[in-house]
Parts: structure tokens; C-alpha cells; sequence
């Protein structure tokens, strides 16, 4: 698996990614959430590069991916997206993202169906409640002060089982490198957007995955249910005894979904 950077026009500055699998196979786009970075896919791109070609990219802010301007709303956030898919001469793409990664995502397939075959959105929220809403804005206007916290994420995203420990002790190695300028402007248009392209679900005609743990307090089986609901091919997959960070405390099972998924027809005489 190779990492390589390339330049983007302002505002988007650099961009990196990581690249798997035959050049020729269907592309798969993988897009990380706050404070991660592209190697948290590690155990989808092992299982994936056989069958795809996998980019998975470094969000604005983390890894090699220089941050976007503060303040940057979701939608600045998609337009990096378009940007990207540009440079790397990719017009239709399997799109799958994390948390943050899965508000991306979900709102490019609304705004650019052209551009996406399938779309899979792991952990995702939307439409939060009020009281959900303003806890996490008023974490982001936290971490936008300086208060960056590690524990309080860790204590939400695991559980204690082994595999939990374990996948914890490398979230926190990535969560201490992360720029906290690119962390809190991410988090910033994390904690504002998940209602933003809500309305536009019913739009999505691709095959939609929406994934989750059944443990995670956050992105919860609830929401992801209804996202499934409101788009046209829709399907919920809930893994029960997981949380946040559920393709790497349950990988077999995430990489199963996402392998039906992967297998789902495109509407007939829509390109791969």
C-alpha cells in the first residue's frame, strides 16, 4: 500500500491518500472521521484490494492533507471531495465514509449523484435531536478554544474487550498527531451538518449502506435506519456489541456489509 500527495487549487492546499488493489478494478473512495487518518481502513483495504481499487484519502486537517481554511462548513468540505476526484481522473466512484467521513459522503451523493455508483456510510449521524445537537456543538466550540480532549472520545467510541483495548491504544496514537486546526475545523462542520443534506436522502437512487454499531451513543441504529429509509435503495446493517470505531473492532463483519454492498447492480445503464 503506497502514500502519495498531490496539489490541489486554493483553498485545498495538498492532499494525500493511500492506494490499494488493480488500477483497472471499480474504485472504491474510503474518507476517515474526525482526528483519524487513512490508515484506520486498514483492515477494508486488506480485505478490498483483491476485488478494488482502493483510494483512501487523508481528510483536510489529517494525516498528509493540509487543512481547509477555519470555519470551513460541510459544504466547503464536499467541495474538496469534487476537487480530489478531479485530480485523480476518477468520474464515477464507490464512496464510503466514517463519521465524519460518512457526512462527506452522504452529502456528495446528494449533490453529485453523477459521481457516485454506491455509497456506504459507517457510523454516521443525522438529524440529530436538539439535545444531541447542542452537547457535540458545544464540544466543538471546546476543542475550537484549544480543549482538546482524549479520553472523553476513547470512553465513547470502546468498549473493554481485548479487541476494544486494542483498537483504542491506536485511535489515541493517531488522535495525538492529529493538527488542531484541521481537528477543529472538521469538527466544527461535524457538529453543524447533520441535517444539512437530510432533505436530499430521498434523492439518492444508488445503492446505500448505512452502517453502525449497536452500542454507539452517538451515531446510533436509529439514525442509521432512517437513513436507509429515506433513500431509494437503502439497507441498515447494525453490528450489535460494537461502538463508534466499528470497522476495527469488527472488521470481518464491516467487510462482509461492505462486500454485498460492493455486489449491489447500479441502476441499469449507469456506468461503474
Amino acid at each position: 500500500m503506497t502514500s502519495t500527495t498531490l496539489q490541489l487549487s486554493e483553498p485545498f492546499g495538498q492532499f494525500a491518500w493511500r492506494e490499494a488493489g488493480r488500477d483497472q478494478a471499480e474504485p472504491l473512495v474510503l474518507i476517515h472521521g474526525v482526528g483519524m487518518q487513512s490508515a484506520a481502513w486498514a483492515p477494508q483495504i486488506e480485505a478490498l484490494a483483491g476485488s478494488h481499487h482502493i483510494i483512501a484519502l487523508d481528510m483536510p486537517g489529517h494525516g498528509g492533507s493540509d487543512c481547509l481554511p477555519p470555519g470551513s462548513g460541510l459544504p466547503v468540505f464536499l467541495d474538496w471531495l469534487l476537487a480530489v476526484l478531479d485530480t485523480l481522473e476518477l468520474p464515477r466512484v464507490n464512496l464510503a465514509g466514517h463519521s465524519m467521513g460518512a457526512l462527506i459522503s452522504g452529502g456528495f451523493a446528494v449533490c453529485h449523484p453523477e459521481r457516485v455508483s454506491r455509497v456506504a456510510l459507517l457510523n454516521g449521524v443525522f438529524r440529530r435531536d436538539e439535545a444531541a445537537r447542542g452537547a457535540v456543538i458545544a464540544r466543538a466550540e471546546q476543542i475550537a478554544r484549544g480543549g482538546f480532549d482524549l479520553d472523553t472520545p476513547l470512553r465513547r467510541w470502546f468498549g473493554d474487550t481485548p479487541e476494544d483495548r486494542a483498537a483504542s491504544a491506536q485511535v489515541a496514537d493517531w488522535l495525538k498527531l492529529v493538527d488542531l486546526q484541521g481537528y477543529a475545523t472538521a469538527y466544527s462542520a461535524f457538529a453543524r451538518g447533520d441535517a444539512l443534506y437530510a432533505d436530499g436522502f430521498d434523492q439518492i437512487s444508488c445503492p446505500l449502506l448505512a452502517l453502525t454499531g449497536g452500542g454507539d451513543p452517538n451515531s446510533t441504529p436509529v439514525m442509521s435506519r432512517a437513513m436507509a429509509q429515506a433513500a431509494q435503495r437503502g439497507t441498515a446493517v447494525i453490528i450489535e456489541n460494537h461502538r463508534h470505531m466499528v470497522n476495527l473492532t469488527a472488521p470481518d463483519a464491516v467487510n462482509a456489509a461492505l462486500q454485498t454492498w460492493l455486489e449491489t447492480p447500479i441502476a441499469q445503464g449507469e456506468p461503474t
